[in-house]
């Protein structure tokens, strides 16, 4: 009797268990009606962060405040500090003398200083002149780029001279340069993927996080362990609500990468949905882990903060090139899934499929997601101890 009653049971099984699991996501579906902040840090908040960081945030040098300084005004020095007042790049005021020019420098009115000497021209005739550039070294990144900008500006007048048959200092070789994956040498092409990485871990992060350490604290997930519904099906409906919620706002990141900061999406679609999808679990996976293990609202969010947005902000390569931190961090941020992730969506964004980058990336985002839903399940146990 019992051998022919054990198929019958594991053959309800199943189906018992998609109805507490149907159940659980009913229960959060009418939970993120009724409260608005798990709708507003699904949705509103990727819009705010999206907007706020793709506007206010750029690695691009404009207005550089710069002083020029003409120590005898002579036609050529004149034309060459023109090329300064009409760059877009440069916010030029104009000094005959270094003394000025060198006190700006100190209260850092200005952030460089460009001397033409009172024997420029006299030196251009002789194919040997020269052009004295002083940058403030605050920031090294920012000087190494004004740097650039002013030997661009230098090279442009050359080579407009040396087109009408004037003489010009320096070689005359024309160098012709082409940016790939960035034709518009624009830095929200570098920006925009990464801050959807930054989008992705906080409301993914938060959306579990706080919302568990809600149910611990208000004693409603007390009641749910007492009844017959397992842990991996309390985990499993806490969070399909939650991914669906996230994908969305994932969605509003790319349409607006795509449509408002104009970033070319030139992979695929699928490769990208795939990979993000892969990124929301781990997110989740991440609150769902803390909110677990402290069962504090509080001190769930920042420990989440602290766990998934800083390490994404600092280690991911969004804002610098991983290969240039020392050994040590560069081996630390092996274990931060952003990492991956923002190589996926700059790879896929700027470059297309590669595959050669998008799938060793991606397998180790499965990975990581795969150890966070087992890490979830040990912690969280049906026991009130």
């Amino acid at each position: 009797m019992s051998t022919a009653s054990a198929p019958s049971n594991a053959t309800n099984a199943w189906p018992a268990k998609l109805r507490r699991i149907r159940a659980l996501v009913s229960k959060e579906r009418r939970q993120i009606v009724r409260d608005p902040s798990s709708i507003a840090i699904g949705v509103v908040l990727p819009l705010i962060l999206i907007l706020l960081f793709g506007y206010g945030l750029s690695l691009d040098v404009k207005n550089v405040p710069l002083a020029v300084v003409i120590e005898y005004p002579t036609p050529e020095a004149v034309e060459l500090a023109a090329g300064f007042q009409l760059s877009p790049y440069f916010h030029p005021w104009m000094t005959r003398s270094m003394p000025p020019a060198q006190q700006a420098l100190l209260e850092h009115r200005v952030d460089g200083i460009v001397r033409i000497p009172a024997d420029f021209s006299r030196r251009l005739g002789a194919g040997d002149a020269e052009v004295q550039l002083i940058v403030h070294g605050g920031d090294a990144n920012r000087a190494r780029i004004i740097e650039g900008y002013v030997q661009g500006a230098v090279g442009i007048w050359a080579a407009r001279r040396q087109a009408q048959g004037q003489s010009s200092p320096g070689p005359s070789v024309n160098v012709q340069s082409r940016l790939w994956f960035n034709e518009a040498n624009d830095s929200r092409y570098f920006l925009v993927p990464g801050l959807i990485v930054l989008v992705m871990t906080l409301i993914g992060g938060l959306l579990t996080a706080m919302v568990m350490a809600r149910e611990w604290e208000r004693g409603t997930l007390e009641s749910l362990l007492v009844t017959p519904v397992r842990t991996d099906e309390i985990l499993l409906g806490k969070t399909l609500p939650y991914f669906v919620l996230a994908l969305f706002g994932f969605m509003l990141c790319v349409l607006s990468a795509k449509f408002l900061f104009h970033v070319p999406l030139r992979g695929s679609v699928w490769v990208l949905l795939g990979a993000s999808m892969l990124y929301v679990l781990i997110a989740l996976g991440i609150g769902l882990l803390i909110s677990s293990w402290v069962k504090n609202q509080l001190v769930a969010s920042q420990l989440t903060m602290l766990a998934t947005f800083l390490p994404a902000f600092m280690l991911s390569g969004f804002l610098f090139d991983l290969r240039s931190v020392p050994t040590l961090v560069r081996l630390i941020t092996y274990i931060l899934p952003a990492r991956y992730y923002v190589a996926v969506l700059q790879s896929v964004f700027l470059a297309g499929d590669v595959w050669p980058v998008i799938i060793p990336n991606t397998l180790a985002l499965a990975a990581m997601a795969a150890a966070l839903a087992l890490a979830s399940r040990a912690v969280m146990r049906k026991t009130l101890a």
